[in-house]
């Protein structure tokens, strides 16, 4: 006999004790009248004692019965109402929810649109971890990460949270001073670029550029790197070199003339940020809530 089967039988005579009828506790219990029965008969065998007394109308416990009663019902009754505060914990939003994102995709997206949800739910709490190398979001226990939606893994749920974007090659009116523009990606091998390095590669991150059906990867130089983009659009502003970063992160310098756009026509639109996790994720109040607070509407 296990230790979960003689709980189990101590369970069932506890339903019997505070129902005092086999009726009433089989139909609490979901089993039948004699599979409760039979129960209690091999509970009291295995103990020696005689437990209930049967009568045709009602069932009361033994002096045996009553002692153990009251050692056990109470247990059953504390566990069963921590049971149920915890499905009410679950059905409000309480715990940790925690994300990977880029610098761009947690100012621009989730920063904006959690806030009004942490201001109202005071038992929720968000980490927002900046990482530019594609984490694997079970191994380093996040609850989800955010990425294109080109490089969501075919095995993770993928929740649209922004809409396309396009990235943008840019450089400072100084920077230009003595420099032809690039008209043509290759073209950049003639100039200073900032790099980006990302934490899961040897090297450093490729530009992607397109133009219809032509696809293109430039390897650039340049004497600046760094691992993120608000560092790679400073060093741009300063001067240093070339930067390739979101467009919406340079829309406002660009329309004010603190920076050149070039290579426009190689940057065409793609999938934008996307949420994902596990598909086998166990969902929660809390995380069920920041999803829907993240999904982009059109």
């Amino acid at each position: 006999m296990s230790r979960g089967d003689s709980l189990d039988d101590l369970a069932a005579f506890a339903a019997v004790g505070r129902e005092q009828s086999f009726t009433r506790a089989a139909a609490k219990l979901g089993v039948s009248q004699s599979a409760l029965s039979q129960t209690i008969r091999q509970l009291e065998a295995r103990l020696g004692v005689r437990l209930l007394t049967r009568t045709t109308r009602s069932v009361a416990p033994t002096e045996a019965g009553e002692r153990l009663l009251r050692v056990v019902a109470p247990r059953f009754e504390e566990i069963e109402s921590e049971l149920i505060s915890l499905r009410e914990l679950r059905q409000k939003p309480a715990g940790t929810v925690r994300i990977t994102a880029t610098e761009f995709a947690i100012d621009t997206i989730l920063l904006p649109k959690l806030t009004p949800v942490i201001r109202v739910n005071p038992e929720l709490k968000i980490e927002l971890i900046v990482d530019y190398g594609l984490s694997n979001i079970v191994a380093d226990r996040y609850d989800a990460g955010v990425r294109s939606g080109e490089q969501v893994a075919k095995d993770m749920i993928a929740v649209r949270i922004g809409p396309d974007m396009r990235m943008a090659v840019v450089g400072a009116p100084s920077y230009f001073q003595g420099r032809a523009e690039p008209k043509t990606p290759q073209d950049l091998l003639a100039h200073s670029s900032i790099n980006l390095r990302l934490p899961t590669h040897d090297t450093l991150y490729a530009w992607e550029f397109q133009k219809g059906k032509r696809e293109l990867k430039v390897r650039v130089e340049g004497q600046l790197t760094c691992n993120g983009t608000a560092q790679m659009l400073n060093g741009a502003l300063a001067g240093l070199g070339l930067a390739y970063v979101p467009e919406g992160m340079v829309e406002g310098d660009i329309s004010k003339g603190r920076l050149r756009r070039v290579l426009a026509e190689w940057c065409p639109p793609f999938s934008g940020y996307h949420l994902f996790y596990p598909s086998r994720r166990q969902s929660s109040a809390a995380f069920n809530l920041v999803v829907e607070a993240l999904r982009h509407r059109r």
